[in-house]
């Protein structure tokens, strides 16, 4: 056995099924391992896309996506994924390659400190010195990845300890770690006790559901929370999902540009779960809160309690049905049911704009048709990815009665770019299910080569490309602030020839009748279908204004 059996040995064990990679400097042994072992290599055109595929996966599956990059700018591309999961709090795994470590820090091909570049936005990184120390590195990266909130680890492993003979070390005793905080454990019942005190009293309750309820599974003990206090739920824009079926208590995203209807500020209560104090939510700060209102956070990382703000009560643990079950038992609390149905009639009031007044005719096409065609193919078991600025503003005002966990959107960094990756990644992870990706056009020429690799490994979705030949997002905030867009006008682009050019299907959809008939056949295929449906430039902001 050599150090790469061994490294593929460890990453089976600990349930990697794909790496996503683009071969190169030190990564020959690696890659001749994972696909003796029965790992799937999935190459793609650009590290890059390797990145954005390990993020996606994590993000998507709560286990660890693996990704594998050479050194030097190779590296430095992968990058661009691992900061992405380092936003939004994904667990994935880099391994990167290098060059033989004996003539290390002497100008050997492609030298460089790879693991020190990691450092600012990994949980845990490592130069494996010796093939011995590949399980305890492996078991140390996984075990980091996805304890309290997950994130993205690294390991450099040079080709010398790859290819360095190594006895077979006994598999450990522990098991293998992979899902984060499926497991988390609840909160002390002292510390239940002393929240629902707090709870008590309060008449304007408002949940904020964030990441950490998807990656702790508890998305059923949120839904039972909220119908039990009768309170509002909103989910930071970006955070994953924690909202699986429609409920009458979700109100939204809160944090998009487009703005949304006025709940937070006037809470009483801000009952946080796994959810991050940044810009999204006013830092927790007045006017995005109540001078006086008295914050509660719940979360698996006891880290998280104070990040950002300092809560009234912190609870550690997440078990949002703990909270639930003690509400149930209250007696002589506020009634709080007129306070919820005042915010769903501010939300039904915000959305009316887009949900009831009918869609212009088309063509030409708008943000609006694509949402609405969107709304009429997806199933709970289609996996919806969206990604870019304008369409996604038009996914989060108009579609979004839930927010389940297969939909995937950028995550807190607001990327664009990482659609065509991220569906591969979908795919991988979802053999069965409809894959479909709402992309801009300006997204998605980010990494549109992926296709090729995509269709040439049998790896099918639908993407649509809402084109308004611009970065529209970027236009609407001109024109809110009546000054030029400068650079960000862009040309005409025959999205259907492109993808016939890399070997998937092109279509092209001018109403919303051939984009529905486009995507439903697309559903079908067994290589990537790319549908260019031209809009009209404008997003939800514009018509806000």
């Amino acid at each position: 056995m050599i150090g790469a059996d061994l490294l593929a040995r460890e990453l089976l064990r600990h349930g990697t099924d794909h790496l996503f990679t683009l071969c190169g400097n030190g990564l020959d042994q690696i890659l001749i391992a994972c696909r003796a072992a029965g790992i799937r290599v999935v190459d793609t055109r650009n590290e890059q896309a390797a990145g954005y595929m390990a993020d996606a996966y994590g993000r998507l599956t709560g286990k660890v996506g693996v990704g594998a990059a050479s050194t030097g700018v190779a590296h430095v591309n992968a990058l661009t994924g691992m900061c992405n999961a380092w936003f939004d709090g994904a667990p994935m795994l880099l391994v990167t390659g290098a060059t033989d470590s004996a003539t290390r820090g002497r100008g050997n091909f492609q030298d460089m400190d790879s693991v020190g570049l990691t450092r600012p936005f990994t949980k845990f990184a490592d130069w494996v010195d010796r093939a011995e120390r590949i399980p305890w590195a492996v078991e140390q990266a996984f075990s980091a990845a996805v304890a309290g909130r997950p994130g993205p680890v690294h390991l450099t492993i040079p080709a010398d300890i790859l290819r360095a003979e190594v006895a077979a070390p006994p598999v450990p005793l522990t098991g293998p770690v992979n899902v984060g905080n499926r497991a988390a454990t609840w909160p002390d019942e002292s510390d239940v006790d002393q929240a629902v005190d707090l709870i008590a009293h309060a008449e304007r309750p408002v949940i904020l559901a964030g990441s950490g309820v998807f990656y702790a599974g508890a998305q059923a003990g949120l839904a039972n929370l909220a119908a039990e206090l009768h309170a509002p739920v909103l989910v930071p824009i970006w955070d994953r999902g924690a909202v699986e079926r429609p409920i009458p208590e979700f109100v939204g995203v809160v944090g998009a540009a487009s703005g949304g209807p006025r709940v937070l500020p006037d809470a009483d209560l801000v009952l946080m779960l796994g959810a991050r104090v940044d810009y999204r939510v006013g830092y927790l700060e007045p006017p995005a809160i109540a001078p006086d209102a008295v914050v509660i956070r719940m979360d698996a990382d006891p880290a998280e309690l104070n990040q950002g703000a300092r809560p009234a009560f912190g609870l550690l643990g997440m078990a949002p049905e703990a909270l639930a079950g003690w509400v149930r038992a209250m007696r002589g609390r506020p009634d709080t049911a007129p306070w919820l149905a005042e915010c769903q009639r501010r939300d039904r009031e915000f959305r009316r704009r887009w949900i009831e007044a009918p869609a212009p005719p088309a063509p030409p096409m708008t943000g609006r048709h694509v949402t609405d065609v969107v709304q009429r193919v997806v199933t709970d078991d289609t996996v919806l990815l969206v990604d870019g600025g304008n369409i996604g503003q038009w996914f989060h005002m108009a579609m979004c009665d839930r927010y389940p966990a297969r939909w995937l959107t950028c995550g807190a960094s607001a990327v664009v770019g990482w659609g065509i990756p991220a569906a591969g990644a979908a795919r991988a992870a979802y053999p069965e299910a409809p894959i479909l990706l709402v992309s801009g056009d300006g997204a998605s020429t980010f990494t549109i080569a992926e296709l090729e690799c995509h269709a040439r490994q049998r790896l099918p979705y639908v993407c649509v490309i809402a084109d308004d030949q611009a970065w529209g997002i970027v236009i609407s905030g001109h024109k809110r602030r009546r000054s030029d867009a400068v650079g960000a006008e862009l040309g005409a682009i025959d999205f259907a020839k492109v993808a016939e050019g890399f070997g998937a299907i092109g279509r092209r959809a001018e109403t919303p009748e051939e984009l529905e008939a486009a995507i439903r056949d697309g559903f079908q295929a067994d290589r990537p279908v790319m549908i260019h449906a031209p809009i009209a430039l404008g997003g939800p902001a514009d018509e806000a204004a």
